[in-house]
């Protein structure tokens, strides 16, 4: 590790995790409560998902969006995404209806596409690649701790004060969040006349062909991931009769499989190979995907085979991300933000089949979802090498 201090980086990683758990919980809390966001919105399940269409279409323009880090600075933009997050939230809270549901997830989510590739392009410029994958899971335990605290959390919120009332309670959390980080970060130093251009950092990730076969793995696996993702909380609600509570519990589980698959990234893709484990992963998660429906004969089997689900598909991505940061060293927040923007195309794509699909049953999902996922492990083996 270099330019800063192992203590002080130490610090930072566990700020960054826990900012990502309050912008991750914001994300993601919308799956498994979408039937009842649905109904308090009067909207049929298909309706309320094309808002999660709309956001995940946004990530499209998140290589230009997001590399604003590697133009005005990673900690003046990351302070800035999270402000912009908290007023996304802050929106639903204060106005909820169909129309501002959909435009505070647009202006929330843009937050987020802006905050994850400055948070990697500032731990890629401070961790060497060969650590580099620790690092980065420390701060995807954000991602986990979403579903493990966060999401649980806003089940409660919302059996109490309604499906809106978890959004205040976020915007607060990112104006402390983006205070905490204007304290314990170094000023960005003033950049160079020379300094590559957002456009010039495009152009040379789309000149890169392992750059776009990571783009094309990120975009497959989360329409894979998506395709159950967005169904499974009408699947256990339809199949088990689970109320809004337990689908926070069942999130819970979800979590600490992600949590799990985090630890395994940590101790173990620096020493496999980010390419190997990524590999590995795609596998795992195929076969996991199309055992869900076998598992799901009894509550028990359904959350221990969403366990296996998303600790393949956590143990995927996360490992990835390293991968990705060293592919084009000069653009790396472009690189980063692109990667953003190709799982944003895949979970939009999800979003808008899965319910689609799940009017045929479970299985046809899963299905669809373990081809994509052998389609990606094709394109990762043939572009990129390690």
């Amino acid at each position: 590790m270099s330019d800063a201090a192992p203590v002080r980086l130490r610090f930072q990683l566990a700020s960054f995790s826990l900012t990502r758990t309050i912008i991750n919980t914001g994300f993601r809390m919308v799956y498994p409560f979408l039937p009842v966001i649905a109904r308090g919105l009067g909207v049929d399940l298909q309706v309320a998902a094309l808002a999660l269409t709309a956001r995940a279409g946004l990530g499209l323009a998140s290589p230009i969006i997001g590399s604003i880090a590697d133009v005005r600075g990673r900690r003046a933009v990351m302070r800035f995404s999270l402000l912009l997050f908290g007023a996304g939230c802050l929106l639903i809270a204060l106005w909820p209806s169909y129309l501002t549901f959909m435009l505070g997830l647009l202006i929330a989510a843009a937050g987020k596409v802006i905050f994850d590739p400055s948070m990697q392009a500032y731990l890629g410029e401070r961790v060497e690649y060969g650590r580099r994958a620790l690092a980065i899971a420390v701060t995807e335990f954000g991602w986990s701790g979403a579903f493990l605290f966060g999401v649980p959390v806003a089940g409660w919120l919302i059996s109490r004060a309604g499906w809106a009332s978890p959004f205040a309670f976020l915007a607060g959390l990112s104006l402390l969040a983006s205070l905490l980080l204007g304290r314990i970060l170094p000023r960005d130093p003033q950049r160079q006349p020379s300094a590559p251009s957002w456009r010039q950092g495009v152009l040379s990730v789309l000149a890169h062909r392992p750059a776009l076969g990571g783009l094309a793995v990120g975009l497959l696996i989360s329409t894979a991931n998506d395709l159950i993702n967005v169904v499974f909380g009408a699947w256990l609600e339809v199949s088990f009769g689970l109320q809004v509570v337990a689908l926070g519990a069942a999130s819970a589980v979800i979590g600490t499989a992600e949590l799990c698959g985090e630890g395994l990234v940590a101790g173990l893709a620096d020493r496999l190979g980010k390419r190997r484990a990524v590999a590995a992963g795609i596998l795992l998660n195929a076969l996991a995907s199309l055992a869900l429906p076998f598992f799901g004969r009894w509550l028990p089997g359904a959350l221990a085979g969403l366990f296996l689900v998303y600790i393949t598909f956590e143990f995927t991505l996360v490992s990835a991300i390293p991968l990705m940061s060293e592919l084009v060293p000069t653009a790396r927040a472009t690189v980063m933000a692109s990667n953003v923007g190709a799982h944003s195309a895949g979970r939009a794509l999800g979003a808008f089949f899965a319910p689609i699909l799940f009017a045929a049953g479970l299985p046809t999902n899963v299905a669809v979802a373990a081809a994509l996922d052998l389609v990606a492990l094709v394109v990762l083996v043939s572009t990129i090498k390690e």
